[in-house]
């Protein structure tokens, strides 16, 4: 059983936030984030007018919400279609759709206890939503009772639905302060300025013990309306190699890109992408996506179901008809996301993976598309094309009990005073 420790072990850097020090919650609008590297700080507490609109007659009552749980699968699916209507009313990204956790859910935790926490206001009509699984882990080396979002390295980001964040943050936590069957919630891989971040300021003001970590800095870009434009924002360092590098390839045979969005050619394409991200240090490390059954479920479900609902945009780059570089992406309102990019690492002095991005940046263009997700942690070969950087939490909420606070200061406090001594003393051995 992997504990909490053992997860946030695996990032280098991190950033952790003592209660009282992260901003409040704000619209989840588009943000500009310049880019910058990584680095651990610890952010300063910001007042409640800089994220939200506080003068007088800005904003109406919070309407009463009542709050009731999913439990079975049945009484999920149930809710697809009220799910659509309020991701659509609120913040229509991929990975909140009712469809995306479904197929999370399915291939990554079919055998777990999860807990749809639903909001509704005195009609009837959905306000709010906050899909949780019931876990037992262990954190700073005790046992406990945990409430997790449907996440792992496969989902990407992760947020509450909700038109009126503050009120539903406040009344799923007053919802979840009346169950003591849980320990420690934990929302992972939340953008800055998402809506579950109401939720855990509700929970700070409320005097529960709290904590934050930051878990990944993801690239995107915003496109131009014009290849010209596109061209123009590229070093010419950057130019000059995708041309040297193209003219190269050109030399072993034809070089085309394929765009797939469907049709009975799907499967076909789908097993030549996966083959080339396991022939490379995927396939030796045992993380390639054909490695393990249920995330090559999970990734053939999530393009099945984009191809039927008409936004899968699979590229492939081929050498004299090889496929060497694939990218299992979508065109989503208006945003090209790219979950899987990987090439032939025998084709590696051609840079074909950056070719192909390259090629996929220059399509979106042309059909209009306004932004590149990256998607994931920041690294070098992403930030060649990007220039800005979304921040990601992981949000810890802790049961207002004894054992909750002494989690927290275990987590937040005291291991880490104890991994700085260590760190300092054992150079000086």
């Amino acid at each position: 059983m992997d504990t909490l420790d053992d997860q946030q072990a695996q990032e280098p850097v991190t950033q952790v936030t003592p209660s009282g020090s992260v901003p409040v919650a704000e619209p989840p609008v588009a943000r500009d984030v310049p880019l910058a590297p990584s680095h651990n700080e610890v952010r300063p507490s910001h007042s409640r007018s800089e994220f939200f609109d506080t003068t007088p007659g800005s904003r109406t009552a919070p309407p009463s919400l009542s709050v009731t749980e999913a439990r079975t699968y049945s009484a999920f699916a149930g809710l697809r279609a009220e799910w659509t209507a309020l991701v659509r009313r609120t913040d229509d990204q991929l990975f909140y759709r009712h469809e995306f956790i479904d197929a999370w859910l399915t291939h990554f935790a079919s055998d777990s206890r999860f807990r749809v926490l639903t909001a509704r206001d005195a009609g009837g009509r959905l306000r709010a939503v906050l899909p949780l699984l019931e876990r037992r882990t262990w954190c700073a080396g005790a046992p406990v009772r945990q409430l997790i979002s449907p996440t792992n390295s496969h989902s990407c980001r992760f947020d509450m639905l909700a038109e009126d964040a503050p009120a539903a943050g406040t009344a799923f936590l007053r919802h979840l302060e009346s169950d003591r069957e849980w320990d420690l919630l934990q929302l992972q891989d939340v953008p800055h300025g998402g809506r579950a971040w109401s939720l855990y300021r509700a929970a700070e003001e409320r005097g529960l013990p709290v904590g934050t970590w930051k878990s990944m800095d993801s690239p995107y870009l915003l496109l131009p309306g014009s290849l010209p434009e596109l061209h123009a924002r590229w070093s010419k360092n950057l130019r000059a190699g995708l041309r040297r590098r193209r003219k190269r390839l050109d030399e072993l045979g034809p070089v085309t890109v394929e765009r797939v969005s469907g049709g009975a050619q799907l499967d076909a394409v789908l097993s030549e992408g996966f083959a080339i991200e396991r022939s490379g240090w995927k396939g030796e490390r045992g993380t390639a996506i054909s490695q393990d059954p249920a995330t090559l479920g999970f990734y053939t479900r999530l393009a099945r179901d984009a191809a039927d609902a008409g936004h899968l945009s699979l590229y492939m780059l081929r050498s004299a008809g090889r496929a060497i570089a694939f990218d299992f992406a979508f065109a989503y309102q208006g945003r090209y996301l790219t979950l899987k990019p990987a090439y032939d690492e025998a084709f590696q002095q051609y840079s074909p993976g950056q070719l192909l991005t390259a090629a996929a940046l220059e399509d979106g263009v042309s059909s209009g598309l306004t932004e590149c997700d990256l998607l994931g942690e920041n690294m070098p070969c992403k930030a060649v094309w990007a220039d800005r950087l979304r921040p990601h939490s992981w949000l810890f909420v802790f049961r207002d009990t004894r054992f909750g606070r002494a989690l927290c200061s275990a987590k937040f406090r005291w291991l880490p005073a104890a991994r700085r001594m260590v760190t300092r003393w054992v150079p000086m051995r």
